[in-house]
C-alpha cells in the first residue's frame, strides 16, 4: 500500500492520507509523461520516498481525462477527494448500469456509421466503459468498431472526424520520427499496428483514412486478448494517396499528393523501425493494410531483425488453416488430401497458401508434394508453369497445366475440395460455381473471406442455396443464420480477430524477440481445437465469439510455448504459464482512487 503525497506548487491535494494498492497507483501514473512533471509531487511509503510522480488531475480535468474518467460511477468519497462535487450529477451509478444507457442510446441509432461514431466518441470520454461494453457485447458490437463498418469509417474518416487517435507519421517528418513517437503519452509501448492506407481492406489506397484501421485492430487487442490500453499505439505512414476522390475533398486528412514511393519510402519505414525500438524498445510491431508490392517485401527485411509480422499475411494464414483443420472434422479426411483452390494471390492468398504447406509438411508430405495440393488463380488467370508474368511466392504455386482464364473452367478441371476467396472482388463465387464445387463434392468448403460485406465473393444464404445445404462455409465478414431444406446453419466469420490478439498477448508475455511462422502455425491449430462438436453440428468452423477470450488465451500460450522451445523468449518462464498470461488481461473494470 502506498500513502500519495501529490503536491502542486504550495498546494497540497487534500486526498494525501489515503492508501491506494500499487496496481491501482501504476495505472493511475503510467499514462501520463513523467519526464516533464518529476518536480511537482512526490510519492512516499512507509516514511520513505520512492520516486517522483507527475501530478494528478482533479476536477473538469479528471473528467475530461478518458484514462482515468468513470462519469457517474465516482463514488461520493472520490467526489469530496477530487474535487468532483457539483461537477457530476448527484445519482451515483453502477459500471453495469452505465453500460445499460450506452447499449440503450446505441440501439436507437439508425445506422451503422452513426453506430461507430457514438462507440469512437465514448471511447474518447470513458475508456474503461468503452472496454466493459465492448467486452460484455462483442457479438454485437465487433462488426460495429471493425469489419464491416470499419470499412465504411475509413472511406469517411474525413468526415466524421472528431478527435485524433494514435500518431500520424507523413513523409514530410523524415528525419524526426523518434520525436514524433516521444510525443506520445503513454511511454510503455508494447504493441504497435501500424499502416501506410495503401490497402484498407479490399477497399484500396485510402491514405490516411486508413488510421481506422489500427484504431480498431487495437480496441480489439484490448477487448479481446486483454492487453491494456496503455500499452498499444495506432501508427499512420502518410506518402500520399493514388485516390482521386481524397485528391480533390478539402475534408480529407492527409497529404494531398500522390505517393510517394523507391528510396524515400524505403528510408521512411527504415526510421520509423529504428525509432521504435529506440522510443519503445519491448514494442511488437504489426503491419496491416500495406499494398502487395510492399507487403512481403517489408516482412521479410524485418522480421528476422525485429519483433513484427504482418496480419494480412500471417493472421489470415492461420484463421484460414484454421477453418480448413475445422472442416475437415465435418468433411473428414486429412488437409494433406485436399486439393485448394485459392482465388486470390495477393498477401491473405499467398500467405495462407504458405502455411497451409507448412501443415501438409507437418502431415508429412514433402514441400513439393504439399505444393502441389495449393492452387491459386489471379487477376490474369490460374497460376501455371507457362506463365512468364509471374514473381515472388508465385513462383512456388506455379503448377505444370493448361492456362486457364476461367475460373469456371478451373474450378470444373481441378476439381477442388476447398474454393478459398481473398480477391476483394464480390460476387465471383456465383451460382454456377457453387453448383461445380457441389458436384464434385459431397461437402464443398467455401470460405468467402474477403471483407467487408460488400466485396464478398458469394454470400452465406447463396453458398447453402446453390449447394442444398451441403456448403461448409466461412465468410470475412458476418452473417446471419441461414434455413436450408428444414435445418438452420450459423456460418462462422473468418476473422482475424481469433488469431493477432492471441499471438500478440503471447509474444508479450514472454518478451518475444521475434515472431516466427511456427508461431501462427501453432495458433491455427489450437484455434481449430476450439471449435465445439456443437458448433461443427451448428456449421460453424470458429467458435462464438461470445468465447473470444478463452481462445485468445489459450492461443496466448501455445505462441509463448513455441518462444520457450525455440529459445526466443526474453523472460523467465513462468511455473504456470496459463494462469501468469490470464493475470495479465486487462478486464476493464473501474479503479477506486480513494
Amino acid at each position: 500500500m502506498y500513502r500519495i503525497l501529490f503536491e502542486d506548487d504550495d498546494t497540497v491535494i487534500r486526498f494525501k492520507s489515503k492508501m491506494i494498492e500499487e496496481g491501482t497507483l501504476s495505472r493511475l501514473l503510467d499514462h501520463v509523461n513523467l519526464e516533464s512533471l518529476l518536480s511537482r509531487c512526490s510519492l512516499r511509503t512507509a516514511g520513505q520516498n520512492i520516486g517522483m510522480r507527475p501530478w494528478f488531475p482533479t476536477g473538469l480535468s479528471l473528467i475530461k481525462d478518458p484514462v482515468l474518467n468513470k462519469g457517474t460511477a465516482f463514488t461520493e468519497e472520490e467526489r469530496k477527494a477530487l474535487g468532483l462535487q457539483g461537477l457530476l450529477p448527484p445519482r451515483i451509478h453502477t459500471q453495469a448500469e452505465q453500460a445499460e444507457r450506452v447499449l440503450e442510446n446505441l440501439r436507437r441509432k439508425n445506422s451503422d456509421i452513426e453506430k461507430y461514431i457514438f462507440l469512437t466518441s465514448l471511447q474518447d470520454r470513458n475508456k474503461t466503459l468503452f472496454y466493459r461494453v465492448l467486452i460484455d457485447n462483442i457479438e454485437e458490437l465487433m462488426p460495429l468498431i471493425y469489419t464491416p463498418t470499419v470499412g465504411q469509417a475509413c472511406l469517411e474518416y474525413g468526415h466524421i472526424f472528431r478527435a485524433p487517435r494514435g500518431i500520424f507519421i507523413s513523409v514530410r517528418d523524415k528525419g524526426h520520427i523518434a520525436d514524433l513517437l516521444r510525443n506520445w503519452p503513454f511511454k510503455d509501448i508494447r504493441i504497435i499496428v501500424v499502416t501506410d492506407g495503401e490497402r484498407i481492406l479490399g477497399l484500396g489506397d485510402l491514405g490516411a483514412n486508413g488510421m481506422g484501421i489500427p484504431v480498431g485492430k487495437l480496441a480489439l487487442y484490448t477487448a479481446c486478448a486483454g492487453i491494456h490500453p496503455s500499452l498499444s499505439l495506432p501508427v499512420t505512414i502518410d506518402v500520399g494517396t493514388e485516390n482521386e476522390r481524397f485528391l480533390g475533398d478539402p475534408l480529407y486528412i492527409g497529404l494531398q499528393q500522390k505517393r510517394t514511393r523507391g528510396k524515400v519510402y524505403d528510408e521512411l519505414i527504415e526510421e520509423f523501425m529504428v525509432a521504435v525500438q529506440e522510443v519503445f524498445p519491448r514494442c511488437l510491431v504489426q503491419f496491416e493494410d500495406f499494398a502487395n508490392a510492399n507487403a512481403f517485401r517489408l516482412l521479410n527485411e524485418y522480421r528476422d531483425v525485429v519483433c513484427a509480422f504482418n496480419d494480412d499475411i500471417q493472421g489470415t494464414a492461420a484463421v484460414t488453416v484454421a477453418g480448413l483443420l475445422s472442416a475437415l472434422r465435418i468433411k473428414g479426411g486429412r488437409l494433406g488430401e485436399q486439393r485448394v483452390l485459392f482465388l486470390g494471390a495477393g498477401e491473405a492468398g499467398i500467405g495462407a497458401g504458405n502455411l497451409a504447406v507448412s501443415a501438409m509438411k507437418a502431415e508429412g508430405l514433402s514441400v513439393e508434394e504439399a505444393r502441389r495440393r495449393c492452387w491459386f488463380f489471379d487477376s490474369k488467370g490460374l497460376v501455371v508453369k507457362s506463365r512468364t508474368d509471374l514473381g515472388g511466392d508465385k513462383l512456388h504455386f506455379a503448377h505444370e497445366f493448361e492456362f486457364l482464364t476461367d475460373f469456371l473452367a478451373a474450378v470444373r478441371a481441378l476439381k477442388p475440395s476447398a474454393i478459398i476467396g481473398v480477391c476483394g472482388k464480390p460476387g465471383l463465387f456465383d451460382r454456377r460455381i457453387l453448383e461445380a464445387m457441389a458436384d464434385i463434392n459431397e461437402r464443398p468448403i467455401v470460405f468467402s473471406l474477403s471483407n467487408p460485406t460488400c466485396m464478398a465473393e458469394c454470400t452465406a444464404e447463396e453458398a447453402y442455396a446453390s449447394t442444398r445445404g451441403r456448403a461448409i462455409f466461412a465468410g470475412g465478414s458476418p452473417f446471419a443464420p441461414v434455413s436450408v431444406n428444414g435445418k438452420t446453419f450459423h456460418p462462422a466469420q473468418g476473422n482475424n480477430v481469433y488469431i493477432f490478439p492471441g499471438v500478440g498477448l503471447g509474444a508479450i508475455a514472454c518478451g518475444a524477440r521475434h515472431i516466427t511462422d511456427d508461431m501462427f502455425h501453432a495458433a491455427a491449430g489450437t484455434l481449430a481445437r476450439q471449435v465445439s462438436q456443437a458448433d461443427l453440428d451448428q456449421g460453424r468452423v470458429y467458435p462464438p465469439l461470445t468465447r473470444i477470450r478463452e481462445v485468445s488465451l489459450a492461443i496466448a500460450v501455445a505462441t509463448a510455448e513455441v518462444a520457450y522451445e525455440r529459445g526466443l523468449a526474453t523472460k523467465e518462464r513462468p511455473a504456470d504459464l496459463t494462469q501468469h498470461i490470464k493475470s495479465m488481461m486487462y478486464n476493464a473494470e473501474y479503479e477506486t482512487y480513494v
